[in-house]
């Protein structure tokens, strides 16, 4: 248990389709959400019933690779974080949700929440839209939390990052 003044972070995958998830299921959970999209509202029943089966889909690195992928840089990121508590999330197809991560740390007595996001490119609509979308939600629910998102990268950065590891593929 987190006690106050507790810091934690949230590291937000994409998500991915489990390779034995019904593809009949998931052909109908991308009909609805597309409907939804294009129509405004909130999802319906059968969405959130179809939205739950695939987060909650058993898993494994056969099934799944990316969320043994993400969880692999979780680990490496827990490493460099202390004492900073550090969950996962997802924006689709797998759990927890950004909103359970969230509301899991807040339970916790955690009280200063740091989203930050695996995907670091600007333009994608999970980095650019949903994510502060539901920042916006995350804060009104826990107003007494503080909930940052650190976005955007900084393409300088990330620029950096990416030369080094095409360093470290030198023959020299």
């Amino acid at each position: 248990m987190a006690g106050k003044g507790t810091k934690g972070v949230v590291l937000i995958g994409h998500g991915g389709v489990p390779k034995d998830f019904p593809k009949d299921k998931l052909k109908r959970l991308v009909e609805l959400d597309r409907k939804r999209m294009a129509m405004g509202g909130p999802p319906s029943d059968e969405e959130r019933q179809l939205d739950s089966q695939i987060r909650s889909w058993p898993r494994n690195a056969e099934s799944d690779p990316y969320k043994v992928g993400l969880e692999k840089l979780g680990t490496a990121l827990k490493a460099e974080l202390g004492e900073t508590r550090l969950v996962l999330a997802y924006n689709e197809f797998c759990g927890p949700t950004i909103e359970e991560a969230v509301d899991g740390f807040v339970a916790d007595g955690v009280n200063d929440v740091v989203l930050i996001s695996s995907m670091m490119t600007p333009g994608g609509s999970h980095s650019d839209r949903e994510i502060p979308e539901e920042l916006i939600v995350l804060k009104e629910r826990h107003p007494n939390t503080c909930i940052r998102y650190a976005w955007p990268y900084d393409m300088n950065r990330v620029a950096r990052l990416l030369k080094e590891h095409v360093d470290s593929f030198d023959d020299s």
